[in-house]
């Protein structure tokens, strides 16, 4: 079967699949006021995908190309049956890699049986290495824990730990130094995110966006050459250094030509595929992963909704979408 393409050319080998927007962090940029459930949701057990609804949405992602698949949040470590959703995404034939983004909370306790569970890659926010800033930016004093976690990964035997850090204007904006000094000799990497514009978050990105640019020239002064970047990698530009055994990541939306390369789709924890972070609405797709027979069904709704895929967002004009903040689609 033909691999999933837009218009413009683009292939898609990655689905970032949130399996629940619900968290229990209150990073300033995302869910200051912490979790509230979105108006007219369903409540409950039925709110999210089931275990049988993520097996089916993979399995006709696979079918289509998809090699790796990404699994977010909210929080989704929240999810009790977390592990068997690893392990249904693991086993679906195709699929190579199976990442997680996570804050960290429950690493330290569930590294080594998601490890062995199939999970391959994981991403670890941790947006400043000062604790009472740390505290300050996500609402919660678990640093430490965090850190923790992340050496607990690391012994489970993970080789692609990634640690994202969203970049915030006079909050973290000047710990370069520092996070370059703790990957010096660990085989982590350190990825920036700029800030983006959401619904929810005009104030907030006014005062706090800084250019990933700024720390990208910082880098080449410095020495650190930047790499190819791989058919199913992430949107970053990946910078090494002789000198250190960690790599700097920028993820930077707001750069010329940040979406040429996309070639990720989204799928939300109520079953909607999103074009883009900042599209507008979603396609519905619940109602066709009822059964397995329903298959041929979901790869032609999804083949034709990418053939409306735009070529690029449109951040550069202040319009974020209909995303109202990065949880509600897995960011």
């Amino acid at each position: 079967m033909l691999p999933l393409q837009d218009g413009f050319s683009r292939r898609f080998y990655y689905l970032r699949l949130s399996v629940t927007d619900v968290c229990n962090f209150r990073c300033t940029y995302c869910l200051p006021d912490g979790y509230r459930p979105p108006e007219g949701s369903k409540e409950g057990r039925n709110a999210f995908l089931s275990l049988d609804e993520i097996r089916r949405i993979v399995s006709g992602f696979a079918a289509m190309g998809t090699r790796k698949v990404r699994l977010t949040g909210g929080e989704p470590s929240l999810r009790r049956d977390f592990t068997a959703i690893i392990e249904t995404v693991a086993n679906t034939p195709g699929i190579e890699k199976v990442a997680m983004t996570t804050n960290g909370y429950r690493l330290k306790e569930r590294a080594q049986a998601w490890f062995d569970a199939g999970l391959t890659a994981l991403n670890v926010s941790v947006d400043s290495l000062d604790p009472r800033q740390f505290h300050q930016i996500t609402g919660e004093n678990k640093l430490v824990e965090v850190m923790e976690g992340i050496a607990a990964a690391l012994a489970a035997g993970f080789k692609s730990v990634k640690i994202n850090a969203v970049l915030l204007k006079g909050l973290n904006d000047h710990q370069l130094d520092a996070f370059l000094g703790w990957i010096k000799h660990k085989p982590i990497e350190l990825r920036f995110i700029e800030l983006m514009q959401t619904g929810e978050m005009d104030t907030l990105f006014r005062d706090h966006h800084v250019s990933g640019e700024q720390i990208k020239r910082r880098l080449l002064e410095s020495g650190w050459a930047q790499q190819l970047r791989g058919k199913d990698d992430g949107p970053a530009q990946v910078f090494m250094h002789p000198g250190s055994q960690g790599r700097v990541g920028l993820i930077m939306p707001y750069s010329k030509d940040f979406c040429a390369g996309c070639n990720r789709l989204r799928v939300s924890s109520a079953g909607k595929l999103h074009l883009c972070l900042f599209g507008d609405n979603g396609v519905a797709l619940r109602d066709l992963l009822a059964a397995d027979n329903q298959q041929d069904a979901l790869q032609q709704r999804i083949r034709a909704a990418l053939a409306g895929k735009s070529a690029t967002h449109r951040l550069h004009e202040g319009n974020a979408g209909m995303t109202p903040h990065l949880a509600s689609i897995g960011g």
